[in-house]
């Protein structure tokens, strides 16, 4: 699966991996009921590392459709709320 950072570029992951990144959306969800911006922001930044740790970047004059898309790393609350679906950011989770 191919994920997209926001002003990053993209990354490819296993789809099998997503179940790891599920628990750091489901707080990040949390967080954002929640008006937690410091706890919004530590979680944001702990998931993206998260799809940088287990992906492995593709080169940047690669332009492959994107499966997801996450927020940049200095989104904020409000943008953020505006890519959610249902599920979170990560469908499943």
């Amino acid at each position: 699966m191919i994920v997209r950072i926001m002003g990053e570029g993209q990354v490819t992951l296993a789809e099998s991996r997503l179940a790891e990144l599920n628990e750091l959306d489901e707080e990040l969800l949390a967080e954002m009921e929640n008006g937690d911006g410091p706890g919004f922001r530590t979680t944001l930044q702990a998931l993206l590392a998260k799809v940088h740790e287990l992906g492995e970047p593709l080169p940047d004059e690669s332009l492959e459709p994107s499966d997801l898309i996450l927020p940049s790393p200095d989104a904020t609350l409000e943008e953020v709320k505006e890519l959610l679906t249902d599920d979170g950011l990560i469908p499943g989770s």
